[in-house]
């Protein structure tokens, strides 16, 4: 595992030059929230890093109901038993095995390592807006029909999820990148994801943190660029 460090986030990637899958730490004055869960084994490290910042996890906020970001959630849980756990209204059914569509979401099918047999159940269901700690939540449909992005109020860091990809390259989520395409793949409806990433032109942020790659700082000239394609 590979941690990297910006002001107060943590980015904990997990097989960083070959499959990289990111989680993040966020460092508020006396605890951190997770975000997102990683891969089924990530629980070890992710506990490890918080115990080196000397900070208890007291919350744990995921973007999407995919197996790769909720895969440690029941391990995190079980050695967190009063960690507050977050979702969108949206995914937190797709995270307890429901896996069927709304009417509105019709022809798009849910994709992507869709979750089963997940013990823990959210505590909280976000909505666009809701805050949690420093962050904002922003409703980012498109991956998923329920992904959500954080944005930190001290900094315009943004926690996009997989609403973005930098691995292979930048794109939003359901472009296809060669190098990379299992975003892609397993994006549910890529008309409104472009939709979604727009909304980040208005946010002003200092910092692009996303489910796979690297930290992109400065972003918005490559994502004016991006969107105006």
């Amino acid at each position: 595992m590979r941690i990297t460090k910006h002001n107060h986030l943590y980015q904990l990637t997990f097989f960083p030059k070959i499959f990289p899958v990111n989680c993040y730490l966020i460092e508020e004055e006396n605890e951190l929230t997770l975000i997102d869960a990683a891969l089924s084994f990530s629980y070890k490290h992710i506990l490890e890093a918080a115990k080196n910042i000397k900070k208890p996890i007291t919350k744990i906020v995921l973007t999407h109901a995919h197996g790769d970001h909720i895969g440690s959630l029941d391990a995190l849980k079980e050695n967190l038993p009063d960690a507050i756990v977050y979702i969108s209204e949206r995914d937190a059914r797709i995270l307890q095995g429901d896996h069927s569509i709304l009417k509105e979401e019709e022809p798009h099918k849910l994709r992507g390592g869709l979750p089963k047999n997940i013990c823990t159940k959210p505590d909280i269901l976000l909505k666009d807006g809701d805050s949690v700690g420093s962050l904002i939540c922003v409703s980012m449909p498109g991956h998923t029909p329920g992904s959500m992005a954080f944005l930190d109020r001290r900094d315009h860091s943004f926690i996009a999820g997989d609403a973005f990809q930098i691995k292979g390259g930048l794109a939003v989520s359901g472009q296809w990148k060669i190098v990379f395409p299992f975003p892609a793949m397993a994006t549910w409806n890529k008309e409104a994801a472009l939709k979604s990433a727009e909304k980040v032109l208005a946010c002003d942020i200092s910092l692009l943190a996303v489910g796979h790659g690297d930290l992109l700082k400065n972003p918005q000239n490559q994502l004016k660029k991006l969107l105006s394609k």
